[in-house]
């Protein structure tokens, strides 16, 4: 017989994702990662602390079941946040944490400090479940409304609940030593293993998950040990003060994340939908691209999209902070979480509500929250041996000073157990990562984003600001500046120049029309048009020849010497771009365009200077533009550079400065990723936020100063953190050894420290605010500026 080989099947490969109650800090989430990643069959595991989000991927031998075990175990609680048993991880629809497609590429290095592998980065496809704008993968479950935002009472918690319980039984037992004063001791002993089981539990589960030194083993051993020895009632003392730290933790840890809330609360949850003639509706998760939804006066607008049907005043001031509701009508772009104020819209859906800029920032957020700083590596590895070392210490001054100096045991196992508490290195594992997660909140909200700690700690450093030119420092569009007119009057060149190029696309034509239509000059049909490519343009108008173009053509069809000459010399040396208008072959007007700084260039330029940072132009324009621009701005210039000289002078200043490169994303694409940190304007806003370290979303040159403001006092935050960590430990390690203070103090100053640390990074929220940036709506919601573009 011939035998039957039966193809292998293939490993069924699966991405889950949770959200998971009570992982407050960079130590809960290094527990879950570490004890998932010795369950067979589970890899890619990926634990963010800031979105209470945990994604694996789980092969053959891995069930969802187990992993949900296995967290609960530790004391956390996960809920299941979609349902991917039937979709494969190559699926063509699944969408990953920055709400793109499998496709997708990041387009920048997380560096060194980068806390998951894109080489696993099917591992990462899942729903953003950190907020509610961003859809479920298409064939899964949508997440539960109370996982994805549901805000609980602290005493619904399972820290509020341990509080409550120790609590209630360390009362009990104070009231029985004036109540039954023999079986006092009972009753504290008694509140104290009852309140310290689930921390024990915690502690034996995290054991045999190969993850010891948690701060549950200690504090199981120090209860444990004083019990041993007498001490019933710092025992049971420890135990609530322990649970107290740890409630009052989760509540600056939900404050942190509320920022981002406030972002995605900004998108409604319903769409009106129009399809063959009907309106119903929809959930906004579940728009796609190309449907129209309705927009009535008084509702948000659910999706980013533009104006088919309608004209009405929209209030953008949740979204982009500006005040003053802004006209629409057909073919405007409109952002997702602005108010239509009055009339009614119909506005076509250009992007999934994965992909919104509203949601896109959150996911670049808290991307960049789990690429931490060298700072923020540098303490978590000086975690890594600095607990084994105090647990040793701890066993020596418990041993040596009765053996070698005929001490008291209990006195000597005591002060072991306070070394052993104050010991915990909690609140320096979360000095670093709490300052950086605040600053990138507080940045979103007001146009900065930046991706990640690492560019926080470079931008502190920066000493000189490298700017490109047009786009950057210039809005990047010419405007009419001078009209010298020569036999006319100001109003008929204008007219006749405006005549002409009416119906152009060229931005020369655009600027001389715009300046027509702000003099409200009355237009004339121009015949016989036609384009001189490279030259200008020229047409009859109201009878007569007109020629606009080049001063070098210009003189071709007419004298070009004398005032005319001296006026036009006069012009370029402003560095000024010239139109000439010749008419019936006489020089009529010259018209003066010039690319304009940015209103708030100067001022920001200034402000660089004040904060001791050096600025510089890199511009590919004339030399003579390029320094006219630079002269007005205050700065130095160099002009006439292609974009490899862009680079070399970058590289070359790079040598003995720290330097930012400011461009649009695009063309100084090479320049940006040359720059220490690279900066892109928001105009480019889709380039920008792919591919530069920091974007700012306002495409303001007043931002550039901000950002190095928010990264300095991040930095400052953090020093901060880890002096007042540092130093309440190095304080009370001494006490605890010497016998001052015992086992209630020690806990207590380990959660006042884990405080402490978390309330000085918060302060960092309010930078925006102080900064008079952001401000909230109305309506009490963040708002954040973004970029007037369609690509917004």
């Amino acid at each position: 017989m011939t035998a039957i080989v039966r193809p292998a099947r293939a490993p069924q490969v699966r991405d889950l994702a949770w959200k998971i109650e009570g992982m407050d800090c960079p130590s809960c989430a290094g527990k879950i990662r570490g004890a998932l990643e010795r369950l067979p069959g589970v890899s890619a595991v990926r634990v963010t602390y800031t979105s209470e989000t945990l994604s694996l991927r789980a092969g053959d031998g891995a069930s969802a079941e187990a992993i949900e075990r296995q967290v609960r175990a530790l004391g956390y609680v996960p809920t299941r946040l979609q349902r991917a048993q039937d979709a494969p991880s190559e699926a063509a629809h699944e969408v990953d944490l920055c709400g793109r497609g499998p496709g997708h590429d990041h387009g920048h290095d997380h560096g060194a400090g980068c806390t998951h592998d894109h080489g696993q980065a099917q591992a990462a496809r899942v729903v953003a479940v950190s907020s509610p704008v961003i859809g479920a993968v298409e064939g899964g479950e949508r997440p539960a409304r109370a996982a994805a935002g549901e805000v609980r009472r602290w005493w619904q918690t399972a820290k509020g609940r341990l509080v409550l319980l120790s609590g209630a039984l360390l009362g009990i037992a104070f009231l029985s030593e004036f109540t039954v004063p023999q079986a006092s001791a009972w009753a504290f002993g008694a509140a104290a293993l009852i309140a310290a089981a689930p921390v024990a539990r915690r502690a034996l589960a995290a054991l045999r998950a190969h993850v010891p030194f948690t701060m549950e083993l200690l504090m199981t051993i120090a209860v444990a040990g004083a019990l041993v020895i007498g001490a019933v009632e710092e025992a049971a003392l420890v135990v609530f003060l322990f649970a107290v730290g740890e409630l009052l933790e989760g509540v600056a840890a939900r404050r942190a994340r509320a920022s981002i809330s406030a972002l995605a609360a900004l998108v409604p949850k319903t769409a009106l939908v129009e399809e063959n003639g009907t309106t119903h509706e929809i959930e906004a998760a579940m728009l796609v691209v190309g449907q129209t939804v309705l927009v009535r006066a008084g509702d948000r607008i659910p999706a980013d999209g533009s104006v088919v049907e309608g004209a009405s005043s929209v209030d953008e001031a949740p979204v982009t902070g500006e005040s003053v509701p802004k006209a629409k009508g057909v073919g405007d772009a409109v952002f997702a979480g602005s108010i239509n104020k009055d009339g009614v819209l119909r506005v076509v859906v250009e992007k999934a509500a994965a992909d919104n800029t509203i949601a896109r920032i959150i996911s670049l957020v808290e991307e960049a929250q789990e690429a931490r700083a060298p700072t923020e590596r540098f303490i978590d590895g000086f975690s890594r041996w600095y607990m084994p070392m105090i647990a040793c210490a701890a066993v020596l001054v418990a041993v040596l000073p009765p053996l070698a100096l005929g001490g008291e045991w209990g006195t000597w196992t005591y002060r072991a157990l306070a070394l052993l508490l104050i010991g915990c290195p909690c609140a320096l594992v979360i000095s670093v990562p709490a300052s950086i997660a605040s600053a990138l909140s507080a940045g979103a909200r007001s146009g900065l984003l930046l991706k990640g700690g690492v560019v926080l700690e470079q931008a502190a450093r920066i000493s000189l600001v490298a700017f490109d030119k047009t786009g950057t420092l210039t809005e990047g569009r010419p405007r009419v500046t001078d009209i010298v007119t020569f036999g006319r009057s100001e109003a008929e060149a204008l007219a006749l120049a405006a005549s002409v190029e009416n119906g152009s696309s060229h931005p020369i034509a655009a600027a001389i029309l715009q300046r027509a239509g702000d003099a409200a000059v009355d237009l004339e049909s121009a015949s016989a048009i036609v384009a001189l490519p490279g030259k200008g343009i020229e047409g009859d108008v109201g009878g007569v020849r007109v020629f606009l173009g080049s001063p070098r053509h210009a003189a071709e069809r007419a004298p070009f010497d004398g005032p005319v000459a001296a006026a036009a010399e006069r012009l370029e040396g402003e560095g000024k771009t010239l139109s000439v208008l010749v008419v019936d072959g006489a020089v009529t007007a010259l018209i003066a365009l010039r690319d304009e700084p940015r209103p708030d260039a100067r001022g920001a330029i200034a402000e660089l200077a004040a904060l001791g940072v050096d600025a510089v132009m890199l511009s590919g324009d004339n030399t003579r533009t390029a320094s006219a621009i630079g002269g007005a701005l205050g700065l130095r210039a160099e002009g006439e550079l292609m974009p490899d000289d862009k680079v070399a002078q970058v590289r070359r200043l790079a040598e003995t400065r720290v330097v930012a490169m400011v461009g649009d994303g695009i063309n100084d694409a090479p320049a940006l990723a040359a720059a220490t940190i690279g900066v892109a304007m928001g105009s480019g806003t889709d380039v920008a936020l792919e591919t530069a370290d920091a974007a700012l979303m306002c495409s303001r040159v007043a931002d550039v100063p901000r950002l190095l403001r928010l990264a300095r006092a991040t930095m400052a935050n953090v020093r901060e953190n880890i002096v007042v960590a540092l130093g309440l430990k190095l304080v009370f390690l001494v006490t605890s050894v010497a016998g001052v203070t015992g086992l209630w103090m020690a806990i207590l100053a380990d959660t006042g420290a884990t405080v402490i640390v978390t309330a000085n990074a918060l302060r960092l929220l309010r930078f925006g605010r102080r900064d008079g940036v952001w401000q909230r709506s109305p309506e009490g919601q963040a708002g954040i500026k973004l970029p007037h573009s369609s690509a917004a």
